[in-house]
């Protein structure tokens, strides 16, 4: 074990941990610094060419802009597409009149909603959209964020259509369909208990905060409907149907048992700021139509119909900034992006609620002058990550790890996950760095293959909540630039017992099912 490199590649991590967590400083200038801190670093510790660091870097920036940053500018757009028209006002009249209870709202909002959004679309759409309605609601603007960065972690494994499962298959040379099935078991006991977290988060008061009418049934329904359509669907299809089916049993079961406790007293009311007034059925389908644009769109052009999916991703553009060893293009999928749906579904939606184009296009502008601070953080970020990733910096932590836990590393196997995610932001990319090194020591230790493989997946859930792209995708939607420390203080001591938790879990049901 290399002491001095290994030591050497923590301390963009170490940096960005303290900068945030501890100074408080703005994400975009601990990231900014992070990332020339980064590219130092690889120059002088690891080697690296500058051409090479450099480069490196704008292949970061640029897979950064698109299309995570184009997503969360569209995510935004349509949701300030549907407040400029008022149609959001009714979606709100429509959500207070299921239940005016800021604990129920959360479990359908933050957990079912966002975790459908994550299963469709991710890139940030299930924090940036489920907060920001939350807080229209009148949930504290910091809360809000917590709790979305919370609920955006288990359906994160299945998130984007499976993309982050397909994708680890891949890398990994496992069959997809049991690789989804033990990622779909390891997170079954976490995904019952998030709701409970997010209920006491909420309402904060311990054990008190399930006092209320059918509280306690529906955050246990919230989660169990949600984790055992998984089991199944991952046992017989794969990874791209769990969270959509998981998400939307959810939200109707919510809405039901809402129903049936609708004539009972409820606690913690909501009181948004929302002219009252009745609406017609067609005024209630006009106000939901972005949103129903986004879902029939996203559907119909995702792996289930691989025809019209193949199709519009022909339609792309491809080039290398970065041309060292490991070097991928960077790929412009003009169509198939979340970010173009999300965005035609505004511009339609936003004219079928009356806007002009002038006007949806000045929204446009406002929205992305909004998210000035998060586009350089996120642009930051992904470049560090891309940097750390082809200098060989990534690399040489995991390597350090596996020799110094040895037997005991299935123990720590997810934290890798959470590493990976922390630095990348993305599940998907997390997979791609240390999915096969998960493989490779598993097959050192003579250990189930697929179980760590999977682990490394887990562990990426739990590292979401923490990772300064979801932070920064956060504080954009919710208004909370420069507050980025705040948040990441207020979700580490979750994550480090989800952690925790997940750590457990692999080890002991590993043992118990003689994965390891």
């Amino acid at each position: 074990m290399d002491i001095v490199k290994t030591v050497i590649a923590l301390i963009p991590i170490i940096w960005l941990v303290i900068s945030l967590g501890v100074f408080h400083v703005r994400g975009d200038v601990a990231c900014a610094v992070g990332l020339i801190v980064t590219i130092v670093l690889s120059i002088f510790g690891f080697n690296f060419s500058f051409i090479n660091s450099i480069t490196a870097g704008m292949d970061g920036i640029m897979m950064a802009i698109w299309p995570i940053i184009y997503v969360i500018i569209s995510a935004l757009f349509i949701y300030n597409i549907s407040k400029k028209s008022g149609g959001l006002d009714t979606i709100m009249s429509m959500l207070t009149s299921i239940t005016k209870d800021m604990r129920i709202l959360v479990l359908i909002l933050a957990w079912g909603l966002g975790g459908f959004l994550e299963a469709v679309a991710g890139f940030g759409t299930s924090v940036a959209i489920p907060a920001s309605i939350l807080i229209i609601l009148g949930m504290n603007p910091i809360k809000a964020a917590v709790v979305c960065l919370i609920a955006n972690t288990a359906p994160t494994a299945f998130g984007a259509v499976g993309l982050p499962i397909t994708t680890l298959a891949k890398v990994t040379g496992l069959e997809t369909t049991q690789l989804s099935y033990f990622v779909a078991i390891q997170l079954f006991f976490l995904i019952v208990i998030i709701p409970f977290v997010l209920v006491m988060l909420t309402s904060g008061k311990g054990l008190k905060s399930f006092k209320g009418n059918g509280v306690l049934f529906s955050t246990f329904m919230a989660g169990f409907t949600f984790a055992v359509p998984q089991i199944f669907i991952t046992k017989y299809m794969g990874p791209e149907l769990p969270s959509i089916v998981g998400a939307i049993i959810c939200i109707l079961s919510l809405v039901f048992i809402t129903r049936l406790y609708a004539n009972k007293r409820q606690e913690t009311p909501v009181q948004p700021n929302i002219e009252a007034g009745t609406k017609t059925t067609g005024d209630k389908i006009k106000a939901w139509i972005p949103f129903i644009l986004v879902f029939v769109l996203i559907i119909f052009t995702s792996s289930l119909f691989p025809s019209i999916k193949g199709a519009l991703a022909s339609v792309k553009t491809s080039f290398h900034f970065y041309n060292g060893i490991g070097a991928k293009p960077v790929d412009i999928d003009w169509l198939s992006s979340p970010g173009t749906l999300i965005l035609l579904s505004s511009f339609i939606g936003g004219a079928i609620q009356g806007l002009s184009l002038k006007e949806m296009v000045l929204v446009l502008f406002d929205t992305i002058k909004q998210l000035t601070k998060t586009i350089v953080t996120v642009c930051a970020i992904v470049g560090l990550s891309k940097v750390m990733g082809y200098s060989g910096m990534i690399t040489i932590i995991a390597i350090s790890l596996v020799k110094l836990t040895g037997p005991f590393y299935p123990v720590i196997s997810p934290i890798i996950g959470v590493l990976g995610i922390f630095i990348t932001g993305s599940d998907t990319s997390a997979n791609v760095l240390f999915g096969a090194l998960q493989v490779q020591a598993a097959q050192a230790l003579s250990v189930n293959t697929y179980w760590l493989a999977a682990a490394n997946m887990a562990g990426a859930t739990a590292g979401k909540m923490i990772s300064p792209q979801s932070i920064a995708i956060a504080t954009g939607a919710t208004k909370l630039e420069g507050k980025e420390g705040v948040l990441l203080k207020k979700a580490l001591p979750y994550c480090a017992v989800y952690t925790l938790a997940l750590c457990v879990i692999v080890f002991v049901l590993g043992k118990i099912l003689y994965m390891l």
